[in-house]
């Protein structure tokens, strides 16, 4: 949740802020994909964590999957700026710097994300980077970061200024300042999580504004902890599925909502559960962002994050989430358009004891035809229907995902 705001001069008022952004470049044409530490670790961070799971992607075959960025979050720095006012990194934490962590990760191949926030200090209260925009960007040019994602904790407040107009001025000023380095750094917004009780019209207004600053965002709550009970991250899964299914509309190609972290692996999830939450987020064009002990995964959950043909359905270039088209208290179902005409559709029971969930073809936004084709891509198994998509037995907290092809 956020920190309590402090008291501080107007941002958007300061010399040189911007009241508005140009557009920020599409560096995300797909939903990203990589490993953040935070749902799991949290503050427990360090170099070799950090290294140690970006190996375990390469060695698991995930990152030649996709999950291709690995990202450091809150609690990376020291507590106090540098003499030049600069971020120093916890040497503690990582003796040899960021930027050496960043060069380490692109010898595997893969890109380097690190966590900021536009505050005045963090979420667990380390240097924001208020004040210090153009700074802070040009200081995560040089260590030649490739994803910053920009929390909003300990965002000051100013007489006459809205909460909105506030957190406006300020990630406009990070999304310009990230444009004028020249370095490619995908940006990840976390305005709107802000806003979520704010009222429907004015966190899809935030949204909006927030697709034109950076690629993608995240919408409402974190999803739980490694510490949190199995029954609770079950329920943290489906909340954040709840409320990010209704945001598709304001979702477009190459500007993601982001509904958090993927809970697969050391976890206490069910396979149904772990499974429900990776179709789910294929479905919503999500990012695939793992937080776990990826040296542990079990087979089961290498296989769930690894399933090449779920992560068809997320990275689809038609970029398009999918809609929920039926749903009750205990079940949804959604369906999601693919580039080659076909249709993604995904039968969900969130109850507690099995279902048969269907849906008519036409409901499901399929054109007319004599059958369809059908691929669960999950199981593999092939089987076809003359117009109803139908799912027998799903078990309780599980999901069926075809793939249709008409015919």
């Amino acid at each position: 949740a956020p920190a309590p705001a402090s008291a501080a001069p107007d941002p958007a008022r300061a010399p040189g802020a911007p009241r508005t952004a140009a557009r920020y470049p599409d560096l995300a044409p797909t939903p990203p994909m990589g490993w953040n530490n935070w749902s799991y670790y949290m503050c427990n961070i360090n170099e070799k964590v950090v290294l140690d799971n970006a190996r375990a992607l390469v060695r698991t075959g995930l990152a030649h999957r996709g999950y291709d960025t690995v990202t450091v979050d809150d609690c990376w720095m020291s507590k106090q700026r540098g003499p030049k006012g600069e971020l120093v990194p916890d040497r503690t934490k990582f003796p040899h710097g960021m930027a050496y962590l960043g060069a380490q990760l692109h010898r595997m191949g893969l890109k380097f994300g690190i966590y900021e926030d536009v505050g005045t200090l963090t979420c667990e209260k380390y240097p924001g980077t208020f004040g210090h925009f153009k700074q802070d960007a040009e200081l995560f040019a040089r260590w030649k970061v490739d994803y910053v994602k920009a929390d909003g904790c300990n965002v000051p407040t100013t007489p006459g200024r809205s909460k909105e107009e506030t957190y406006r001025g300020l990630y406009g000023q990070m999304s310009s300042a990230l444009r004028a380095t020249g370095r490619p750094m995908t940006f990840s917004v976390s305005a709107p999580a802000y806003f979520q009780f704010d009222g429907d019209s004015v966190w899809h207004r935030v949204i909006g504004w927030s697709a034109e600053l950076g690629n993608l965002w995240r919408g409402g709550r974190d999803v739980a902890l490694q510490q949190s009970t199995p029954a609770a991250k079950w329920n943290s899964i489906v909340y954040n599925f709840r409320y990010n299914a209704h945001l598709a509309d304001l979702q477009r190609p190459g500007r993601w909502n982001d509904p958090d972290f993927l809970l697969a692996g050391d976890s206490g999830l069910t396979r149904h559960e772990m499974q429900s939450q990776m179709s789910l987020w294929a479905m919503m064009a999500a990012p695939l962002i793992s937080s776990t002990d990826l040296g542990k995964l079990s087979p089961a959950a290498r296989e769930i994050l690894g399933n090449k043909e779920v992560i068809a359905v997320d990275q689809d270039s038609l970029g398009v989430q999918g809609h929920i088209v039926q749903q009750d208290a205990r079940s949804a179902v959604l369906t999601k358009p693919l580039r080659n005409g076909d249709r993604a559709i995904a039968l969900f029971n969130s109850g507690d004891s099995p279902r048969t969930l269907s849906v008519t073809a036409g409901a499901a936004g399929l054109p007319e035809a004599d059958s369809y084709r059908l691929r669960n891509l999950v199981t593999g198994h092939r089987g076809h229907s003359d117009g109803g998509i139908v799912a027998k037995d799903v078990p309780p907290h599980g999901t069926v995902l075809y793939r249709v092809t008409p015919s």
